[in-house]
């Protein structure tokens, strides 16, 4: 059975900012940046060709786009991993996005934050992978569409697809650190406390409707979703109407940006909050641990009481009573229970006035009874 590496709950809060590819850190489709041209293509006609064949087969987009992508690359070149990588390698991306990465992450460690980012995207993993970031190790993880190559390193088949609807089980594999897209535990149940990145500390970076999956599910649990545009507002200001987005910017960044600032603030108020979170958990704790010390007394003491009433001898009751505190938190019930054993087992009745046994009855008894009860009876035989 295979072993899936997973990853835990760390000492430093963890603050993970998650982005949309295209049009969200590159100003264009990562397929219209040299690819399309090298089949041959005009842009706008490619899409139009995959869009009319998902359409036409009831298909799913995103295997429509890599299904022309096998096909009109066929007799021109080998559609090949590091083929991919090399077109990803020339892929635009917007300005301050190449120390992007680095520079949130040494900011959040001032603040006692770690930053992880993540891809999610429709776009090609092969390609991202290409890009300077991946090479330069930016990413915690790539989840993208991606194909199956053969030994020669051709692609076959599709790998996996990532859509705007199942983009969102990818926050989950996050937020429980069950990153591998084969691994089960990502619907396995986790304490609140052992989560290793609450959707409060998810931020997610988007520029159109295939993201609003992801944002409405971070916006709803607590994070932070933000639309960037570049040039035209409408299509965030649309997002903010429609409550999908909490904040938005410009696709600008670099060190000062408005988004820039915008994240930072994030962490900040990660690192703040996370104390309070941390406190809330360990009062949590002490409550759990104090209700289960309590449970574990508790049936200690009604153990106590069952080996009373079946006490057979007198040393027997004299022990059991020398390991009982007068003096505890007795309840009523607990109270009625020792009265009874008193009063019906032989071997505790005959020796009641010997000066231990009556005087923990004394210490018990001190509170009122109610009249009819066992405890009332044994009050009046102790003459209290």
């Amino acid at each position: 059975m295979r072993t899936f590496e997973r990853k835990g709950k760390e000492a430093q809060p963890i603050l993970a900012i998650c982005y949309d590819f295209d049009k969200t850190l590159s100003p264009d489709d990562m397929q219209a940046q040299g690819f399309i041209q090298a089949v041959g293509y005009d842009v706008a006609d490619f899409w139009k060709k995959a869009n009319g064949l998902a359409e036409t087969n009831e298909m799913d987009q995103n295997l429509a786009y890599m299904y022309l992508m096998m096909t009109e690359a066929k007799d021109k070149f080998p559609l090949s991993r590091s083929k991919l990588e090399d077109y990803g390698a020339k892929v635009g991306l917007f300005p301050g996005v190449e120390d992007w990465f680095e520079r949130i992450r040494a900011y959040g460690q001032s603040r006692g934050v770690k930053v992880e980012h993540y891809i999610i995207s429709s776009g090609l993993k092969e390609m991202i992978e290409g890009t300077m970031p991946a090479r330069k190790g930016a990413f915690e993880k790539i989840y993208a569409s991606s194909f199956y190559f053969d030994e020669e390193g051709t692609a076959m088949w599709p790998a996996q697809v990532v859509n705007y609807t199942n983009k969102t089980q990818f926050l989950f594999r996050i937020e429980k650190g069950v990153l591998d897209v084969n691994d089960p535990a990502v619907n396995a149940p986790f304490a609140q406390d052992e989560i290793r990145v609450p959707f409060r500390n998810i931020v997610y970076i988007g520029d159109s409707d295939t993201d609003i999956p992801c944002m409405r599910l971070i916006s709803a649990r607590g994070g932070h979703s933000i639309g960037v545009y570049n040039g035209e507002k409408a299509k965030v200001l649309r997002m903010m109407r429609d409550g999908r987005i909490r904040y938005f910017a410009p696709a600008d960044y670099r060190d000062g940006s408005e988004l820039d600032s915008l994240v930072k603030a994030i962490v900040d108020r990660t690192a703040a909050n996370e104390k309070l979170e941390e406190t809330h958990f360990s009062c949590e704790r002490e409550r759990r641990d104090a209700e289960t010390e309590k449970s574990i007394e508790e049936e200690r003491r009604s153990e106590l009481i069952d080996s009373l009433r079946t006490s057979p001898n007198f040393a027997t009751t004299h022990m059991l009573v020398f390991a009982m505190d007068p003096h505890a938190s007795w309840t009523e019930a607990e109270r009625e229970r020792l009265a009874a054993a008193a009063l019906e087992n032989s071997q505790v009745r005959t020796i009641l006035h010997d000066s231990d046994i009556e005087d923990f009855f004394r210490a018990l008894l001190a509170a009122p009874a109610r009249p009819g009860s066992r405890a009332a009876e044994l009050k009046a035989l102790l003459g209290l």
